[in-house]
């Protein structure tokens, strides 16, 4: 009884709405937490249950690195709608992103005005990739094999397509499968 009055008295919001049945419950894919790219403060992927997610890992010094620009722009058209894009820095192919976590937090801010949440850099591929991309790769069949390969997340948690490098953020390919994505039902 006492922890339930302490939960109530620290979040009666969140603990209110997920009483009320307002919050979906964080599926299993979700379920993991990064440090952020800009603090390296702790950050739960389960805030994006329900959300529609494009899954990306990324480099600043690549011949694709100007997928930021595109990247930013499909967040900020189809955020009201439920979906953000989700980037995953990574040295793993070419050693293509060498600086630290502040240093890329800054390039991507100041050179293309990245908004969208970044986890702190990791590995994407291999044996020691990260848990979350551990599971991508086993719910696909597709290890990336280069710098912004595309990860689709639905709503409900499931992994519902995966795009090569070269299938830029505005392709036709990949705005319609998001608009799909972003017209099914809610959780």
């Amino acid at each position: 009884m006492l922890i339930a009055m302490a939960l109530l008295a620290v979040s009666p919001i969140t603990t209110q709405a997920a009483a009320q049945g307002n919050t979906p419950a964080c599926p299993s894919l979700l379920n993991h937490t990064f440090a952020r790219l800009q603090d390296e403060k702790p950050m739960p992927l389960c805030q994006f249950s329900g959300q529609v997610i494009l899954v990306v890992n990324t480099a600043s010094y690549c011949g694709y690195t100007s997928q930021y620009d595109g990247l930013e722009k499909l967040n900020q058209r189809f955020k009201a709608q439920g979906f953000t894009v989700l980037g995953f820095p990574s040295n793993d192919f070419g050693k293509q992103e060498p600086k630290s976590n502040s240093e890329i937090a800054d390039f991507c801010s100041n050179t293309f005005g990245v908004k969208f949440p970044m986890v702190a850099k990791s590995v994407v591929k291999g044996s020691n990739a990260n848990p979350f991309y551990r599971e991508l790769i086993q719910a696909t069949g597709q290890e990336p094999g280069w710098n912004f390969h595309k990860y689709l997340i639905d709503r409900n948690g499931k992994v519902i397509g995966t795009y090569r490098s070269g299938v830029t953020p505005e392709s036709p390919e990949l705005t319609q499968a998001i608009t799909r994505a972003l017209a099914a039902p809610r959780p």
